[in-house]
């Protein structure tokens, strides 16, 4: 009997029960608190007596929301972006939304056209990472409005960003391994359109006050597993003892292609990755990298959007410092 009262209940005849118009109808139903408590509770009676619910596309219609944001990400394969994701979910979601999901696949002059569309289709808009130029993002920014960065920061624009200290977590690898009497470090450098990439190489060339610290060597590379093993010949054969990855992906691939070729990890080179993905601890050796808060970027990613949504202020800037995990990937120099 349940299911066909629900079947037959309209609008219509809530407000014939109630003795109101459809569209008190509709303003209690949507929340606004514009009808008198006794009306609004005559109208709250007879829609339960009549086992009546709104239709979620028709409330999304009239309140001009969707309950539905979008995260954009340059990689879905990489852990790194899933743990945002699952943080970011797990807290829209606790608040009735739901999360559409959009990958550029590491293709720039995709990015523009997936936030867009899914601006349409949504509420709001969280870009991880996004790859595109600068002056594109700053044009973009009022057409994506309720929009939050991660990994990205535009100076000037009120766009909420929340980043991690590259600088932090560079600084501390790169300690631990000159503690370790390491003087030649080679960079597995990212994707060139990355912010973070640019952060990270711009931190490691400070550091090593052009070779006076210690040398670096520039590799180019890539995000991912096999861009890693894909250079770990040229890392062999650089006359580096320590290795810095853009990422643990790519250091995971370093470490693969270093065993096949007899490299042992630490004994000959020692090797430090970024982000401290999940399979980090698992790897042979376990990596050495920097945990990044990857939940808690995607938990902050929804409560700074849901205050835009709400009309609330936003802070602009959050920067979230790495912590040094030391592990078996890396060891003192071999003499």
């Amino acid at each position: 009997m349940v299911e066909q009262g629900r079947s037959t209940a309209t609008i219509t005849r809530v407000a014939e029960a109630a003795g109101v118009s459809r569209a008190t109808v509709s303003r209690v139903m949507n929340g606004h608190s514009t009808v008198a408590p006794e009306l609004a509770e005559r109208v709250l009676a007879a829609a339960r007596a009549l086992d009546y619910a709104p239709s979620p596309v028709a409330r999304s219609l009239a309140l001009g929301r969707t309950a539905t944001i979008a995260l954009i990400v340059p990689d879905l394969s990489n852990p790194m972006f899933q743990d945002v994701l699952r943080g970011l979910s797990l807290a829209a979601g606790a608040d009735g939304h739901r999360l559409l999901i959009a990958e550029s696949n590491e293709h720039v002059e995709d990015e523009e056209v997936l936030a867009i569309e899914a601006r349409r289709r949504c509420d709001g808009v969280v870009l991880a990472s996004p790859r595109l130029p600068t002056a594109d993002l700053e044009r973009l920014v009022p057409q994506l409005t309720p929009l939050v960065l991660i990994n990205r920061k535009l100076p000037g624009s009120g766009v909420p960003s929340l980043s991690v200290d590259h600088a932090a977590g560079i600084g501390d690898l790169v300690a631990h391994l000159l503690s370790l009497g390491h003087r030649r470090i080679a960079y597995l450098a990212g994707p060139p359109a990355s912010t973070s990439n640019r952060d990270r190489l711009d931190a490691l060339l400070r550091l090593s006050d052009h070779g006076r610290e210690f040398e670096l060597i520039q590799v180019p590379c890539g995000a991912m597993f096999d861009n890693g093993h894909d250079v770990a010949g040229e890392v062999a054969g650089s006359g580096a003892t320590a290795v810095v990855a853009y990422n643990d992906m790519v250091a995971f691939g370093a470490l693969s292609g270093l065993h096949e070729l007899g490299v042992s990890v630490p004994g000959q080179i020692s090797i430090t990755g970024f982000d401290d993905i999940p399979f980090a601890r698992f790897t042979t050796p376990p990596l050495t990298t920097a945990a990044v808060p990857k939940n808690t970027l995607g938990k902050q990613a929804w409560e700074q959007l849901r205050n835009q949504l709400d009309g609330r202020r936003t802070k602009h800037e959050a920067d979230f410092r790495p912590r040094l995990l030391v592990r078996g990937s890396t060891g003192r120099v071999s003499s």
